[in-house]
């Protein structure tokens, strides 16, 4: 009895010092540097633990969590970065949703504990998607041949491959999409000499070619629309121009590029002079949510010896009736060409009341655009503003709406200038106004320090892709078939 008694009281003082919280002995009158940076952000009740690394000398750190007058979670060590328990987490946002949560920090600073000003984020009520879907590949232009296409649990740190190209002969495979953000219907590239496109309905996967004989080139950027049966792509003639000086390497441009209307049913297509032939460049279809509006981006045909900045994209839509195959009433949106600047990427809102999308200097391949920022049309009263609550020095680029509207996630260099990594904002479809961007939360926060791929395309959606494999296996088996058949 002596014995566990004693034992009994060392558990207990182990407890104790554990759970000790330092009292400060002075304070700071600033809020901590801390990195990433999650301060004054807007976060949904059920992202991942946002750690972080205080930027402060000392040599003890503690970090309080909680919300009005509870203390929720105490983190304390002798190294600066936060690891925040990811079921405490979870507990807190739970009951901290529509609420202010607090980070004090304290820092032992020449044998004293001195405590900073409060970091403070609000919870929101509503959840962004769950999933988030991005490619991943060496952030230059020459190295694709190990890339693959990853879901990332935004509950927690859990990432897993939907497809790596070392599986299917390290052939390139781009422009991922969903219908709805349904994770059961998606499609994807494969690009080679047996490549194709991949098309995923619930339980079957198959790989077909949706641009006809008659087309001149091959299908490229795509939009499900809503409902999940038809796939608006733009088919382009891609050319990659290389500069010998300068801050910009490399220019991406179309030489050609229309647009046109697949049936995943009947892979058939169909396509109107409006939006097909030599006399402009159409790009980057987008539907609304009525499944009749598509918005795209158009400038005029590419001549040879045309300067590069010279090309500029407007902002277009037509009204389509699938039913019938019609493509009518083409309308200028926004003139982004008579302000000397082009547009790429529109995204609509769910609720169809705003159009988000990148706006550069010239081109459409923003991504390589310092200069890229994203901007704002409020589709019913055509006013467009740039979206400074987001906005960086550097490339702020490819974008997507959360399915509830209240959140998006874009591409950012930001950071360095050289990776694009992704960021969340809220958004507030009353006022159209965006909360400051987060970056995405990582188990270790070091981790974008030593990361050497870039996240490409990031897409949200309702939950995890579990065709994966089936994926692989038909582009597999269905280059063999090909193969056996040019032989």
């Amino acid at each position: 009895m002596k014995i566990k008694y004693i034992l009994f009281l060392f558990w207990a003082f182990l407890l104790t010092a554990c759970s000790q919280v330092h009292q400060p002995d002075g304070t700071i009158s600033r809020a901590p540097k801390i990195f990433p940076d999650y301060t004054a952000v807007t976060l949904p009740p059920n992202i991942a633990p946002v750690n972080f690394e205080i930027q402060e000398k000392g040599d003890a750190f503690q970090t309080e969590i909680g919300w009005g007058n509870e203390v929720a979670i105490v983190v304390t060590g002798d190294e600066p970065t936060v690891d925040i328990p990811e079921s405490d987490w979870h507990d807190l946002l739970e009951k901290a949703k529509g609420k202010t949560i607090f980070f004090r920090i304290s820092v032992l600073q020449n044998g004293k504990w001195m405590r900073y000003a409060d970091i403070h984020d609000t919870i929101s009520t509503a959840p962004i998607d769950p999933v988030l879907v991005y490619r991943l590949l060496y952030p230059g232009y020459e190295l694709w041949n190990e890339m693959g296409i990853y879901q990332r649990d935004l509950t927690s740190f859990e990432q897993t491959p939907i497809v790596e190209n070392r599986n299917f002969g390290k052939m390139c495979v781009n422009c991922h999409n969903f219908a709805d953000h349904n994770p059961d219907t998606m499609m994807l590239h494969v690009r080679g000499k047996l490549g194709g496109t991949m098309i995923v309905n619930g339980d079957q996967v198959k790989k077909v070619t949706p641009n006809p004989a008659s087309f001149a080139h091959g299908a490229t950027y795509p939009s499900w629309r809503p409902g999940g049966r038809y796939i608006a792509y733009s088919t382009n003639e891609v050319q990659q121009f290389f500069h010998s000086a300068g801050k910009k390497p490399i220019e991406v441009s179309d030489l050609a590029a229309d647009l046109m209307v697949y049936d995943t049913q009947t892979n058939t297509a169909f396509t109107d002079s409006l939006v097909y032939g030599d006399q402009y460049l159409e790009t980057f279809p987008h539907w609304a949510p009525d499944g009749k509006t598509l918005y795209f981006c158009r400038c005029s045909h590419f001549r040879k010896g045309m300067a590069l900045d010279s090309i500029r994209y407007s902002l277009y839509r037509v009204q389509v009736d699938v039913t019938h195959h019609r493509i009518s009433h083409l309308e200028c949106v926004y003139d982004a060409e008579a302000k000397g600047k082009s547009v790429s990427f529109p995204r609509v809102s769910p609720d169809g009341k705003y159009l988000l999308f990148t706006q550069s200097n010239y081109g459409n391949f923003s991504i390589w655009h310092a200069e890229s920022d994203l901007y704002l049309l409020d589709i019913a009263t055509g006013k467009v503003r740039r979206l400074n609550e987001v906005n960086s020095k550097d490339v702020d680029s490819y974008h997507c709406w959360s399915t509830n509207g209240r959140w998006f996630v874009f591409s950012s260099k930001r950071l360095d200038g050289l990776w694009a990594r992704p960021f969340f904002a809220s958004f507030d479809p009353k006022t159209g106004k965006a909360g400051k961007p987060f970056l995405l939360p990582q188990k270790d926060p070091h981790f974008y320090d030593r990361f050497t791929l870039t996240f490409n395309v990031p897409e949200l959606i309702k939950g995890k892709v579990r065709k994966g494999r089936k994926i692989e296996h038909e582009i597999n088996a269905q280059n063999a078939v090909q193969a056996t058949e040019a032989q």
